[in-house]
């Protein structure tokens, strides 16, 4: 069964994203990686745990550590101990300017862009949470009957 027109078209959308977010790395000169890491660090605050990255970036836990140690040998973050195993992640001067000039224009850009779609933005985002949500269903479902059938 071939893609639907709609479907090809959420696919379209969602590589144009991507497209553009990619744009913005290399325009930051970052890695996709990176990028996340310091876009979290701004709107979490200076001071988050690594597991809070982890939580809002969906990376996994060693992506975001190997990520946090190149960050820290470039000299724009550094870690300080909390609690047991935890280090806090704080911006370096170096790294905060790095934020402000690349990271914080965007963020910006994202809230004006949420913002022009005016009250059709709650609309969006409930569509989207919703198309989300049932395709989660429907992706468990598939994994769960693929792991039944090769047991």
């Amino acid at each position: 069964m071939p893609l639907s027109p709609e479907m090809r078209r959420c696919n379209r959308i969602y590589k144009e994203f991507e497209d553009i977010y990619r744009e913005i790395d290399r325009w930051a000169g970052l890695s996709a990686s990176a990028f996340g890491i310091l876009y979290h660090l701004m709107d979490l605050g200076d001071g988050c745990l690594q597991r809070d990255i982890c939580a809002e970036a969906f990376v996994s836990k060693q992506t975001v550590n190997s990520s946090i140690r190149t960050l820290e040998r470039q000299g724009l973050i550094r870690l300080t101990p909390g609690r047991g195993r935890e280090e806090h992640i704080h911006f370096t001067e170096k790294g905060r300017r790095l934020a402000e000039e690349r990271i914080l224009p965007v963020m910006e850009a994202e809230n004006r862009t949420l913002a022009e779609l005016g009250e059709d933005a709650a609309l969006v985002l409930a569509l989207q949470q919703k198309h989300l949500e049932i395709f989660r269903r429907r992706a468990r479902a598939l994994i769960a009957n693929q792991s039944d059938e090769t047991t």
